[in-house]
């Protein structure tokens, strides 16, 4: 069950990071604003610093659940500090894919690529 869930945290993560990167760090593209439903270069400078600051809640995320996934494959505490931040990070991703998923139906195929590998992480990690 742990190695699954490895599996889907890593899943989860990059997903985290990607945002991040798209969010934090290339923000002002068009190509990339327009994924999130921006239709000018404008409204993009007017959302950009909450997109950043969202930017680095992901990579957060991402940071915390990867730190966990790597205690993982340790014994002892570190193991079940590494199941904590895993399971938590993950459980924090799910969650936000299920917000994300009431915020409209343009965000529904984006929310279930966060809420899934999230989800099953969750539920591998914490049987496992």
């Amino acid at each position: 069950m742990l190695v699954l869930g490895a599996v889907t945290g890593v899943a989860a993560v990059l997903f985290h990071v990607g945002a991040f990167v798209m969010e934090s760090l290339l923000w002002t593209r068009p190509a990339v604003f327009g994924r999130f439903g921006i239709g000018s270069a404008a409204e993009a400078e007017t959302i950009r610093p909450m997109a950043y600051n969202q930017g680095f809640y992901n990579l957060a995320l991402a940071v915390g659940v990867a730190v966990g996934l790597v205690l993982l494959t340790r014994d002892g505490d570190a193991l079940v500090v590494g199941r904590t931040l895993v399971v938590f990070g993950s459980a924090c991703m799910a969650l936000a894919g299920l917000v994300l998923a009431t915020t409209g139906r343009n965000y529904l195929r984006p929310a279930v690529f966060q809420f899934i590998p999230a989800a099953l992480t969750v539920l591998l990690v914490a049987l496992g």
